[in-house]
């Protein structure tokens, strides 16, 4: 091979190679250089249009009918060439003269009159064209000014406006005969007899006129284009139709192939899915198909409402639980039923249907007995928290059993035991860290737990009087889920709830409590006030306070006046 020539030695050099032997000819350097050595001349004729049609990479297109034309724009300058002066360095900093050109300077500059009576620098003196005898310091020319009135008297005089009206009017006829000024609206006197006829008569017809420029408006629209307003359009049915298909109409839905489908305009497409009589929620806790809670969600609502109702009432009509249970069980068994609950809905006003009655029962049997006993009706009809067992504890013993009362670790009273009511129960035995932290008080301390995240309500930020609309943080101070579902009487007026623990002054209680219809004596108010004061650590009263106060003073008379 050639391309190993001269790198070995061959040892038999008799021998021929093997192979077919390859000529060295021309190499991909020399194809890419071109050899214009025996290249042929293009014309000038020729090369002109070439120059014009194919003109080679970097030149210039010229037209062929110019290409022999001398290019005098190439070198042609316009304007005035300038000459070399002085720089700017050297007319703000000139070389510095000797004393002998300063000297000869001032002597050329000496013989002008300017330069003799006012050289630079120093004011002329005048006192060689003074008379000797004169005092040039006290001597005044010219005729001293009197002063009578200020510019403000002569702009705005200590006048009254009658009197300005009438001493405008003095000489008004003669300027007006004079300068025929006539005022907006006046009539020219003309000198005639007005002995016949009053002066102040008018003469012609009225011209009809509109203060609301119906007849501007009229001539502003000529009457053909009035004529084409109100008469319809005439369109092409085919141009129509074809603005219909590709062009959407405002309010309507575009439907390009409208008109090769034969269906009504409601048609839906598709198959409709009938929907499953279980929910996401029943099949992830493994409901029974007679537990199943879709479609229940309406009567579940209702159920919240009658135990709310229920609620309040025992609060405000009965002073202890024992006292609302023995209301209700008007039968002396221990136990209601749902004509007991039946016939205390009756009398606190709250018609409830017998189906309604039963799906509350059932949901406040927590042993699924049949019956409401005292510990049910304790924490699902009442505020167990808010209202004490009863006065006597003996009245108590015959309706608990051993075990349902505790000792709150708050206060240390003694209240019914909490039941729990779980829609299901746990299908695995799946604990949390957060239920082993809060299974035993004191067992496990967090107090050096790392906590991470940031907080959903930013109680650790204070906040702002006046919120941004791109803020979207929560400070506290909005409603949760419930409240949105359900707002109270009060946020529909807009009164929420920080307004009833804003501290408020005995006049603000006084009014706002008599605007609906709360009247009280110097002496209740003040020992009422006294009360809500002493609960709070610093004596600031608010509207919820005050309330409570004035709910637990009237409990008693309300507990007596409750029906039997």
């Amino acid at each position: 091979m050639l391309t190993n020539n001269g790198r070995f030695k061959d040892r038999n050099p008799d021998i021929v190679a093997a192979g077919k032997l390859i000529s060295t000819g021309d190499r991909a350097v020399d194809c890419m250089k071109c050899d214009n050595t025996n290249r042929a001349v293009t014309p000038a004729t020729v090369k002109k249009f070439l120059d014009y049609y194919q003109p080679n990479p970097g030149q210039m297109k010229i037209f062929y009918g110019k290409a022999l034309d001398p290019r005098t724009a190439e070198t042609l300058v316009h304007g005035v060439t300038s000459k070399n002066s002085q720089g700017a360095s050297v007319l703000v900093n000139p070389n510095p003269k000797t004393l002998f050109a300063q000297r000869m300077a001032d002597k050329k500059e000496g013989v002008y009159f300017s330069h003799q009576h006012a050289p630079l620098g120093t004011m002329p003196d005048q006192m060689k064209n003074l008379p000797d005898n004169i005092d040039i310091y006290g001597q005044t020319f010219g005729i001293p000014t009197v002063r009578e009135e200020n510019a403000g008297l002569i702009i705005n005089p200590n006048k009254s406006l009658a009197q300005v009206e009438i001493e405008a009017q003095e000489g008004k006829d003669l300027y007006r005969k004079t300068h025929y000024d006539y005022e907006v609206g006046e009539s020219v006197d003309r000198c005639y007899d007005w002995t016949r006829i009053p002066k102040d008569s008018k003469f012609g017809v009225d011209t009809p006129h509109n203060n609301d420029g119906i007849h501007v408006k009229k001539t502003l629209h000529w009457l053909h284009d009035a004529n084409r307003e109100k008469g319809g359009q005439i369109v092409s049915k085919r141009v129509d139709d074809f603005c219909e298909r590709t062009q959407p109409l405002l309010g309507k839905v575009h439907d390009p192939i409208k008109d090769t489908l034969n269906v009504p305009a409601d048609h839906t497409f598709g198959i409709m899915v009938k929907p499953d009589e279980y929910s996401a929620g029943d099949l992830m806790h493994g409901r029974s198909p007679a537990e199943f809670l879709r479609g229940k969600d309406r009567d579940r609502g209702l159920v919240a409402a009658v135990r709310q109702n229920l609620k309040k009432a025992n609060y405000h009509n009965f002073q202890d639980l024992t006292s609302a249970f023995k209301h209700y069980d008007t039968d002396n068994k221990g136990k209601l039923s749902v004509d007991n609950v039946r016939d205390a809905c009756i009398k606190f006003n709250l018609p409830v249907e017998t189906e309604l009655l039963e799906n509350l029962l059932d949901y406040c049997d927590v042993n699924r007995d049949g019956y409401i006993d005292y510990i049910e009706f304790a924490n699902f009809l009442n505020w167990k928290d808010k209202m004490p067992l009863s006065g006597d504890m003996g009245e108590v013993t015959g309706l608990l059993k051993e075990g349902d009362l505790v000792t709150s670790p708050c206060n240390g009273e003694t209240t019914p035991r909490r039941l729990q009511k779980q829609i299901d129960k746990a299908l695995v035995e799946h604990r949390t860290s957060y239920s082993m932290i809060n299974a035993v008080v004191g067992d496990i301390s967090t107090a050096d737990y790392r906590t991470y995240g940031i907080p959903t309500i930013r109680s650790d930020l204070p906040a702002p009087r006046v919120k941004r609309i791109s803020d979207t943080r929560n400070y506290g101070d909005e409603a949760d889920a419930y409240g949105l579902v359900n707002p109270s009487i009060f946020s529909n007026h807009g009164v929420y709830e920080k307004d009833f623990f804003d501290p408020r002054t005995k006049e603000q209680l006084k009014y706002l409590f008599g605007c609906i219809g709360v009247q009280f004596s110097k002496e209740s108010f003040d020992s009422i006030w006294d009360e809500a004061g002493r609960r709070h650590p610093k004596g600031i009263v608010c509207i919820e306070s005050f309330r409570t106060v004035l709910d637990e003073l009237q409990a008693p008379d309300t507990y007596n006046q409750a029906p039997q």
